[in-house]
């Protein structure tokens, strides 16, 4: 990437964040600028160390993951963020895509995988396959207030052009700006366009959260 990727890592377990300290003073081209005991201290250490992405555990005191991630997104510039837990649930993967986050890492991850992570998501891309994306959006097609859901989300998109509607569901299908733009047949850097003006209009944070918004719409 050329940079330096500046890391902060949160969680409450002290243990944890010192291992997670260590793994990634192994990793060429990553610096943990700073750690974070709970959500709370989040937003003043990123204003303080402006790092590029944020390794936080999903389960904290006073204030969780979840809040402090939908808080840290809806203040751009943002970080992007990365989820960090003991457990595997569906539910709470979907809740922090949503929230606004770029992936979702268990704590028993290899550290191999977890510092090439760090480093996809600092690059803009998602940290979960999309074979993975599909997986957890579809465990939650069933839910109580799903029509809710296809009528708000039918009405966001609304404000899409004929266009960025067929890159939206490009998105959430998983392609990259290379793939969509052969199936289109558009150019790169006109999907690259399209995605950040879709991103814009929808006042989304990440390509995940476009892939769970054509989801809940039923235009994949």
């Amino acid at each position: 990437m050329g940079r330096m990727i500046r890391l902060l890592v949160v969680d409450d377990d002290p243990l944890v964040r010192s291992g997670l300290r260590l793994l990634f003073a192994g990793a060429d081209g990553i610096d943990v600028v700073a750690e974070a005991a709970d959500g709370t201290e989040v937003q003043p250490l990123v204003r303080t160390f402006t790092p590029h992405v944020v390794l936080m555990d999903i389960r904290m005191p006073v204030m969780d993951g979840l809040a402090a991630t939908r808080l840290l997104r809806s203040r751009p510039p943002a970080p992007e963020v990365v989820m960090l837990t003991t457990f595997h649930s569906d539910e709470y993967v979907v809740r922090a895509l949503r929230a606004g986050a770029a992936g979702f890492l268990l704590k028993d991850t290899p550290p191999r995988e977890m510092v090439e992570a760090v480093r996809k998501v600092a690059a803009g891309d998602p940290v979960l396959s999309p074979s993975v994306i599909h997986q957890l959006i579809t465990a939650v097609t069933v839910e109580s207030d799903a029509d809710e859901r296809r009528r708000a989300a039918r009405e966001r998109l609304a404000v899409l052009g004929d266009r960025e509607r067929e890159v939206a569901v490009a998105v959430s299908r998983g392609l990259t700006n290379v793939e969509a733009a052969a199936e289109l047949f558009i150019s790169v850097p006109t999907v690259k366009t399209h995605v950040s003006s879709i991103l814009t209009k929808l006042g989304l944070n990440n390509r995940v959260q476009i892939a769970l918004l054509i989801h809940d719409a039923g235009d994949r």
